[in-house]
Formats: structure tokens, sequence, C-alpha cells
């Protein structure tokens, strides 16, 4: 969609402001109402699929009943050319992943305050029976004035419409995903509690709690890990604003927050003193029936308490015996009879069997171990600390980290806490600070493409604006850190001297002026300044009659300006002949100028010459310059002369600080 277009005869598109799975959104404004909407278009390879239309007729149909400050307004919704648009409120800010990423560590009173409007507006869909599925940092927006909402009701469902129920597929982003999502299973109310839970981890400790290589490893580990301390990321966290993220994401959903409500009225007490000490919290055991698998300690005490239980049973047995040898005495009594005896023997060779294999069993048992946590250490600490949990060190893996400093470890794999086999590998990610990058050779290319380039690195850019007849406005001139050079972005500042183009002079009115006063103000300004002369009657000798260009016009550095000096009141025997010498200057490509211009500010390249002209007649000495210019090739220069009849005149070229031409004997006669 090109910037320009009329959408439906009303949204006109400024510019595209991001691409999804299912459509592309635009900035738009709306010509009737005078305002900013965001546009919302099916994508061309879609608009032909009914399922697609189907599901973002849903979206619009779901967004547009829910009405509240926390959640972005559905305005419109129409048709174009056969593809489907949604018009909706336009939110001037960014979203949440780009905040926490510019702003972390954030207070926690502020991150208490962003989710409070968070669970609001899921508060007023879920009222609506509209569990969002989809919850995470991307589809949520902050505005200027720190106003959150949320969008992006695309996969979002009604809890009456079942036949939209997808269990075998698995919808939303893998990183915020509910582990009942994760296994295929119907989303519920919790399921949006489970994704807030993350997305308060993820403000807390600056990144999600799970990373994996694929999709797939992602969400087993939401099914499979408890999610990690963010008190173990910082310890100033309080306990009682990490029991949120705790119940939040809780494995079972019954061990969840029964509702938003529930979670925001929680997370409202968090930072309270009268829960300083609250202790941390843990789901209550759950029996689900699923098979379990007994750890060796519990085969060990239960063998143990059994052989107690033996030993008693056999004291029992010995006191009946010498109770019945006492009765002997008084009165025998038959013998057992055989089959009773066959019979305890078996018992007793079952249970000798039973106790055997249980002790097999516990012995069989692999031993395991558990990764500890590491993060932070340095790699001998870790090499330690798994040596003495019978696990061994695996890969090492290097990245660059702005947080933690070279030569730590920045994560494990498995994390810590997983039990493993012993003599098992844990792969280590170690730091290798902060990244570095390489300044290039920026002098001549355009400042603003290099400073939004560097800083997008982290770099920050300043500038100097400086006047300049041979670089191109807003072109670099000099930089202060040398090209090659590799920097920390964000320690780094880079000073650019930047062009801003010919410099351009106001002229004054030079009228009344001596020569001396005009010839100063040229020198100033780089301006190339000419005189002639005329007899007056009424300006008083060697003050300016006249100049071109006029005053108040403008012209550029180096620029021409002709001044007429007069020559006071014209005696009758002065007798005077005026003549024209041209003079063509050579120019020369192979000398490095070393002079610098009359006004001591820029200094010729070898590809330019700068030349002064001197001449000599009734009106001018060799002592100041009458013309100055800068040439690139050979250049013809016309010289007016006014002398006493009868007496010479002569001139003098200088280029480059050299004397190239002179001649001392020109006549009226001779030209």
């Amino acid at each position: 969609m090109q910037p320009g277009y009329i959408l439906g005869g009303r949204y006109q598109i400024i510019r595209a402001l991001g691409e999804g799975g299912m459509a592309n959104v635009y900035l738009a404004h709306d010509r009737i109402l005078d305002r900013d909407v965001s546009v919302k278009l099916l994508r061309l390879d879609l608009r032909d699929d009914p399922h697609t239309i189907k599901r973002f007729h849903r979206e619009a149909k779901a967004a547009s009943e829910l009405i509240s400050d926390n959640i972005v307004a559905v305005l419109d919704a129409g048709e174009e050319n056969g593809t489907q648009f949604l018009v909706m409120e336009y939110v001037n800010g960014t979203d949440l992943k780009q905040y926490i990423k510019k702003h972390f560590p954030i207070p926690y009173q502020e991150v208490i305050n962003i989710m409070e409007q968070i669970l609001a507006g899921v508060k007023a869909a879920h009222r609506q029976g509209i569990i969002h599925r989809d919850l995470k940092p991307q589809n949520i927006l902050i505005n200027r004035t720190g106003l959150v909402k949320i969008t992006d009701f695309g996969i979002a469902i009604a809890l009456s419409e079942h036949a939209l129920t997808q269990t075998n597929t698995v919808l939303g982003s893998v990183h915020y995903l509910s582990p009942e999502q994760a296994r295929g299973g119907m989303a519920t109310c919790q399921s949006d509690i489970y994704s807030l839970g993350i997305i308060l981890y993820e403000m807390l400790t600056g990144s999600v709690p799970f990373e994996g290589e694929t999709a797939v490893s992602i969400a087993l580990k939401h099914f499979k890990n408890e999610v990690p301390s963010v008190r173990e990321f910082d310890r100033r966290i309080p306990q009682a604003l990490e029991n949120v993220v705790l119940k939040a994401t809780a494995k079972q959903p019954s061990d969840r927050y029964e509702s938003v409500e529930d979670m925001a009225d929680d997370l409202s007490s968090a930072l309270a003193p009268s829960r300083s000490d609250e202790p941390k919290y843990r789901p209550q055991p759950n029996d689900d029936g699923e098979t379990k698998v007994i750890s060796s300690a519990a085969i060990t005490e239960e063998l143990s308490r059994f052989r107690q239980s033996g030993a008693s049973i056999a004291d029992s047995a010995e006191i009946s015996r010498d109770d019945t040898r006492q009765n002997h005495k008084k009165k025998k009594r038959p013998n057992r009879h055989p089959r009773r005896r066959r019979f305890a023997i078996f018992v007793g060779v079952l249970f000798f069997l039973f106790c055997g294999v249980v002790i097999g069993l516990a012995l069989s048992r692999p031993q395991m171990g558990t990764v500890p946590e590491v993060n932070g250490a340095s790699l001998t600490t870790a090499k330690h600390q798994l040596e003495n949990q019978h696990l061994r060190t695996g890969k090492i893996h290097y990245l660059t980290n702005e947080k933690v400093a070279k030569g730590r470890i920045i994560k494990t794999e498995p994390v810590s806490g997983t039990e493993l086999r012993q003599d098992t590998t844990v792969g280590i990610w170690l730091s290798s600070g902060p990244k570095k990058i390489k300044l290039a050779n920026y002098i001549g290319k355009n400042y603003a493409m290099v400073a939004a380039e560097l800083e997008a690195e982290g770099v920050t850019v300043d500038r100097e604006l400086l006047s300049s007849s041979t670089v191109a406005a807003g072109r670099i001139i000099q930089q202060d850190v040398p090209d090659g050079k590799r920097v920390f972005p964000k320690k780094t500042t880079v000073h650019f001297t930047v062009s801003s183009g010919y410099k351009e002079i106001t002229l004054p009115d030079l009228s009344g002026k001596t020569k001396s006063e005009a010839q100063q103000f040229a020198d100033q300004n780089a301006l190339n300044i000419t005189y002639q002369y005329q007899y007056s009657s009424d300006v008083e000798k060697d003050r300016v009659i006249s100049q071109k260009p006029g005053s108040e016009a403008v012209v550029r550095e180096g620029g021409e300006l002709a001044v007429v000096i007069s020559k006071g009141v014209q005696k009758k025997d002065d007798k005077t002949d005026s003549f024209t010498v041209n003079v063509t200057v050579p120019f020369s490509a192979n000398e490095t100028s070393s002079s610098s211009t009359s006004s001591g500010s820029n200094a010729a390249s070898s590809s330019e010459n700068v030349v002064q002209v001197y001449i000599r007649d009734s009106d001018h000495s060799m002592n100041s310059v009458y013309r100055q210019l800068t040439i690139s090739k050979a250049t013809e220069v016309s010289i007016p002369y006014t002398v006493a009849t009868g007496k010479t005149a002569g001139y003098k070229i200088v280029r480059d600080g050299k004397t190239v031409m002179q001649d001392n004997n020109l006549t009226a006669d001779s030209h």
C-alpha cells in the first residue's frame, strides 16, 4: 500500500507501521474526522483464504465488543478491492518490548503500574468471555503519556464458540505460551494469566525465562521446567512481588490465580511493608494420577520402616514361642499340620524375593545430579560446582553481553535446578563483554545517514557545523575518532565537523566607507573584491561611491564584490589615459597550497589555486591586493588601468604564494 492512497474513500495512507503473520498495519489519516488512525490490511496472499477471512472478521467482532481504556478500540471495518481491513485508534508511542529494552531496569512501582493497566484490559476481555491467547509485550502499546493499551485480538476466542477451539494447534508466541497450550490443550482464562506472569517476569529481569534453538524446545520448557527465580536475578526484588510471578506461572492452572482481579489485588500490595517477611510461594502438592518416579531415598526410607516392622513381628513371635513352651509344660499340644508349615515357608520365600527386587531397583536406579546456579560466576567456580554434583563441563560458548561482565557465565543449558544423570555434560555460555564495533572513515559521507547508523549501534553522536566552499552541505568534513578503531558503542561519543555549505553573507551599504574599510569587510568574509575609480564632486576622494551587488544582497563566501572609489573632483589640467590589459593566469595542478586565503580560514587544495592580483596605476599601488580569486584551470583576468599621460603602469600575479607573472612597463600606447 503506497503512501497517499485513500482507502475506502476516507483513510489516506501515510506510512507503514509494521507487518504481521496475517495483516500489515499502516498509519493513516481519517479525512472525515481529521484524526490519525491505524489500518490493519489483510495480506494479499491471504485474501482468498476463507479461514483467514473468518478469523479476521472474528477479530473485528471480538475487539469491537470490548470497551476499555486499556484496549485499542476498533473504529471501522470494510473491504477494498476484495481485501479486508480494520480501522483502529492510533497509539502514538511504542510497544512494551521496545519499552523494556530502552528503560530497563524499570522501577518496581512503575512495573506494577504498567501491569495493573494490562490486567484492567484483560479483565474487560474476560468479562466478555474473550480470551486473548496471544498476550506478549509486542501486543501491548504504551503511548507518550504512559497509558497502556492491549491490541491484536486476532487469535482471541469467545468461550461460547466451541466450534472455533483448536485443540491440536498451538497458537500464540512460544515465549509466553502456557503449558496447557504448549500441550495443544484448550486455552482458558488461566492461560492468559500464565502469559501475564511471563510478561511480569520480563519486566523485572529484562529477558524471557526460557530460550531455545527451536520453538518446540522452548514450548517443552514451559511445561517441564519451573520458571527461574526473579530474586536470583536481582535480590532486591521483594519476595511478595516474586510470589505474584510464581503463582501466575504455576504449571497447573488450578494453582494460578482464579481471575485477573485476584492477580491485580495481590500485585497492588506487593511492595507493602506488611508483606516484607512473606515466605516464597510454593504450589500445593497435587496427585493428578500420572505415573510417578520414586526416588532411591524414598525406597531406602520405606525399607527402613519395613525392617523395623519386621523386627517387631519377630519379637512378638519370640514372645509367643516362650509362652508356648511354658504352656507345654502344663499341657502337651499336638504337632502342627504339615500343610500349614509349607505355607509359612512359601510366604517367607516370597517376602525375601520382594525385598530383593526392591533393593535391586534402588541400586540399579541411575545416580542423579542437579545443575547448580552459576549465572554470574567464573568458569572455574562453575566447573567446581558441577564436579560437586558429579556433572561434567560441556561445550563453552561465547556471547557479547552488555549486562554480564567479561568472563562471567550468562546461562547454562540445561538451566539450573534441572536433574541429570551423573557424568552428563552441561553447556556453558560465557560473556565476552560488551560488543565492540569498528569505526570507518566517514569523511565526505552524509552526516544524517552516518549518525543514524552509529546511534542504532548505541554510539553517541554530536556535530559542529562549519561553512565550506568545497564540501557540500550535510557532508562530514572531519571526525575525532580515527577510522579502524574498535570501540564499545555505549561508552563512545563521536564528534563530527559537518559542512553547512557556502557561508551566505548579507552585504551592508558600503557607501561613504574608505577603501581600507571595504577591503577589511571583504577579507573578513572571504569575498573577492575589485575596485574601479571615478571622479566625483559629491563623494570625498578614496571613499566608496557605489557597489555591486547592492546593500542587502546575499552572496556566498568567495563571491564577487565590485566597488567604485571616488577620485575626488577632477582638475582641469589633469590628463589621464585609460586602457585594459588581459592576462591569462596559468593553472598548476602539481602544487599543494601552503598559503591561506586573505581571510586566513581556508587553504587551497592541490585541485585549486589561490590567485592574488596586484596592480600599479594612478589609483592603485603594489602594496594592496587589487583582486583575489580561486581557479581550477587557466583563467583570463582583465585589468583596467588609469594613468597620467606619459606614465607607466604594472601588475604582479601571485599564485599560491609565488609570483608567476609580472610587468612594470605598461603604457597606453603599448595597449
